[in-house]
């Protein structure tokens, strides 16, 4: 598509951003509402429009070339991102659950299941392409020396002369074997020539017929299966083979893209450059009036003050804005009365009398009276409307109506750099100015007010004083001698450190959950599907991660515990999200810690190498496969040796150190979760999402997929649906096993005379025990005894109403007291 075509989605996609921000910041505050499911299904909704909005941006974002609207679109992108973080906590917190069925939402606004699809920015790799490449060859050179120093000379064993005998028995009979094979075929060959003879007329014409009954019924079955496939794919039922391979029009597609990319890059370079070469121009043309001019508003400012209260003014400090203050559209007396009631604040700092308390208590009082009126379900405060506000704002004054028939390969527009830069030099001149006008309003005051000069020494001198507050003391650099790669290369020996397999999210398969609303319309808690998992894990841990801004702003999520059965995909939704985001992984997996830094001092050291490294390299995720092992209640006879519970005291305090600023994401993995100590796990992992066994649709897709994966073709004769059903209770992990034993190289070979049936797959599969019901049912049984899980029970009840109306009614009576 042209950049007119991205311009105009642009456009569309503000635009209804612009009604979503009327909607969410009306004139007057909206009432509290007190129908729970009208409330969410309100949130519903605008998370879903949201996420609109979010797929069309990022696909914007991904392809316009002008980097002054790029930064524009990736200001109010980030923003909608977050917003989505926010209504899907909101979301959690309101339904008690991290799981949410909207399927009737899809059908109201006309929408798809592929259109709930979160997407992963394009951005969060793309634009860290040579970090992230020089990290992975600094990661392959420390583990290719690791191997070479880990070969060990080959050991020849001892052999007694009995076995030494006995292979050489082997080997020569085999070796007769296949002569012997060999002149058997010789002979049979020699046979076939010289029993033919010559046949006569008859059998000549017997052995035509044959052919050609034969011949036509090969004939006839062919067009009855090319009539057969054309009506299915007039029908919709198939898919026609040529559009299974990418068309012309789809490679022409993919090469323009990649060519708008390049341009990117092109012009984001050409910008940096004219932005460094119009900031000197600036600063050397403008710079000099634009610091003459301050000083003259400056003194005019003394003069007025001086004026109007009989004295010259306090000067604004740095911490307050400095000289900007005086720019503000104020008089003088306005200012400095605003200065006096700063310094009013400070001095007030004294225990408040009775009477102040008394009426602080009937305000109080009235507050409550308000709130009782007023009870009821209330949006939660947002991090990202005001900066969903303000690009809006930029795209409606600059973009929006900006005539750019001149500009027609979108290359950046110097006049709005000088716009934006001659703020950023003001800013640098005015912190100049304000040192020397400091100056020069002392020796005003020294020459016209001499009694007040000692004064204004002994506020400064206070000032000084005041500022200085108690440090926080910093974590102990137990390393601070030593460099990054060093670090790396112990803990990639240790295996500490690994590199992620090479999967994504979209790999991990699943289908849409289409009655999760009606289920539970009927009260009947469902299993979420694959993708809700995938799309769930998308949320909290790959969006957040990949951008610096949103980690920082949106809900802080440090640590996720992934429980369900083994074969799941535990494992391979972590290495999926190190990939998607370009992050380290970490493993402090309890067996592979056992018997590493031995010690109280070599656990600290080893958690303090792990935890530098992660947030000097970030983004970083920190697997811990077995996670109960660590929270055991009582530790089984075979792992005493091991000591899983090593890292129990000092990991949840290694993670209390995690900030928004830091992009580090603990995930932790169980089977048995009813072998830990629940209190001590869920106090541990502040998100747990239970992953279930793949319901009939998600079965389906996986066979069909996993089985092309691997080289199977599906035709008609491979009853994918009968496959699927009778599959039930198996996991994505048993499927693999299955198809890799059946689908072998020479099976490949032999698929064009006897394509793949159902019944091959059926006996390997009838090996694997599945995961039977009672398992699934003792992990459900387990997830309603966590913090989350109890509140959806009391929920469902209705107790949490009455808990909630007791509490309100003890807190009235000690307010009473």
């Amino acid at each position: 598509m042209s950049q007119r075509t991205y311009n105009q989605l642009w456009a569309d996609a503000q635009l209804e951003l612009s009604r979503l921000l009327t909607e969410e910041l009306p004139p007057e505050p909206p009432r509290p509402e007190k129908d729970r499911v009208v409330f969410f299904q309100r949130l519903a909704m605008l998370y879903v429009r949201y996420i609109q909005i979010f797929r069309q941006l990022e696909k914007i974002y991904d392809q316009v070339v002008h980097p002054q609207k790029r930064r524009v679109i990736r200001a109010i992108l980030d923003a909608v991102i977050g917003r989505v973080l926010e209504l899907k906590n909101e979301m959690v917190e309101k339904e008690f659950s991290e799981y949410h069925y909207m399927d009737d939402v899809l059908q109201d606004l006309k929408l798809t299941p592929a259109d709930l699809e979160i997407p992963i920015p394009r951005y969060f790799v793309s634009e860290r392409n040579k970090e992230l490449q020089e990290r992975k060859t600094m990661l392959t050179n420390i583990l290719q020396m690791a191997e070479v120093t880990e070969r060990e000379p080959v050991m020849v064993n001892n052999m007694s002369q009995e076995q030494a005998i006995k292979i050489i028995q082997v080997v020569e009979r085999a070796r007769q074997g296949r002569l012997r094979a060999k002149l058997n075929e010789e002979s049979r060959n020699m046979n076939r020539m010289y029993r033919t003879k010559d046949p006569g007329t008859a059998g000549i014409e017997l052995a035509a017929v044959c052919i050609q009954k034969v011949w036509r019924g090969y004939i006839q079955r062919k067009r009855a299966k090319i009539a057969r496939a054309e009506e299915m794919i007039f029908l919709g039922m198939a898919m026609d083979p040529k559009y299974r391979v990418p068309c012309p029009a789809e490679i022409t597609t993919q090469g323009i893209e990649a060519c708008t990319r390049t341009k990117q890059e092109e012009h984001e370079e050409d910008y940096l450059k004219s932005v460094v070469a119009v900031t000197n121009q600036l600063r050397d043309v403008e710079g000099h009036d634009m610091s003459k001019t301050m000083k003259e508003q400056i003194r005019q400012w003394f003069i007025e003050c001086r004026d109007t209260t009989g004295s010259f003014p306090d000067y604004p400090d740095d911490e307050d804005g400095g000289s900007a203050l005086i720019f503000a559209e104020k008089s003088p007396q306005q200012l400095m009365e605003e200065i006096a009631a700063k310094e009013e604040e400070d001095a007030n700092n004294k225990p408040k009398g009775k009477e102040e308390k008394k009426e602080k208590g009937k305000q109080d009082k009235g507050k409550d009276d308000e709130e009782e009126e007023e009870a009821g379900l209330k949006m939660l405060p947002s991090a990202f409307l005001s900066d969903l506000e303000v690009g809006n704002k930029i795209f409606r004054d600059f973009w929006q109506n900006r005539n750019e028939s001149r500009n027609f390969c979108q290359r950046h527009e110097v006049e709005l750099i000088k716009e934006e830069k001659r703020s950023v030099i003001e800013a640098e001149i005015r912190v100049q100015v304000d040192e020397q006008m400091r100056q020069e309003l002392a020796e005003w005051k020294l020459a016209v007010d001499k009694d007040k000069g000692g004064k204004t020494k002994g506020n400064a001198k206070k000032k000084k004083g005041s500022k200085s507050g108690k440090k926080k003391k910093k974590e102990k650099d137990l390393t601070a001698d030593r460099t990054l790669e060093s670090l790396c290369q112990e803990l990639v020996e240790q295996g500490l450190l690994k590199q992620a397999n090479n999967v994504r999210l979209q790999d991990y398969l699943g289908d849409f959950s289409y009655l999760g609303t009606t289920l539970r319309q009927n009260d009947i808690e469902p299993m979420p599907s694959l993708s809700d998992v995938r799309q769930v894990l998308s949320l909290y841990a790959v969006l957040p991660l990949g951008s610096q801004v949103l980690h920082e702003k949106a809900p802080l999520i440090k640590a996720i515990l992934l429980v369900g059965p083994a074969g799941v995909g535990k494992k391979m939704l972590i290495h999926a999200i190190c990939q998607e985001i370009g992050a380290n992984l970490f493993d402090l997996s309890p067996l592979n810690t056992a018997g590493k830094y031995p010690g109280k001092s070599g656990l600290a050291m080893m958690l303090h190498m792990v935890f530098k490294i992660a947030r000097l390299l970030q983004p970083s995720v920190i697997w811990i496969e077995d996670a109960e092992k660590m929270f055991y209640k009582k530790v089984p006879k075979e792992e005493k040796e091991l000591d899983p519970k090593r890292l129990k005291k000092d990991l949840p305090k290694s993670l209390k150190l995690i900030k928004g600023e830091d992009r580090v994401l603990i995930i932790g993995t169980t089977k048995d979760p009813l072998s830990a100590d629940i209190k001590s796990l869920c106090k541990m992992y502040s998100k747990i999402i239970l992953i279930p066994r793949p319901d009939y649709g998600s079965r389906y897709i996986l066979w069909k997929q996993l089985i092309k994966k691997q080289g199977g073709e599906v035709t008609r004769a491979l009853d994918l649906s009968s496959l699927a059903k009778i599959s039930d209770g198996y996991t994505p992990g048993h499927m693999v096993k299955v198809i890799q034993s059946v689908i072998t190289k020479r099976r490949i070979l032999q698929q064009a005379n006897r394509p793949l049936t159902a019944a091959e797959f059926v006996v390997p599969l009838a090996k694997i025990d599945p995961v039977f019901q009672e398992e699934e049912e003792a992990l459900k049984n387990w997830y309603a005894k966590t913090p989350l899980g109890k509140k959806r029970i009391k929920a469902a009840t209705g107790k949490e109403e009455e808990e909630a109306a007791v509490k309100d009614k003890d807190a009235k009576k000690k307010g009473k007291k």
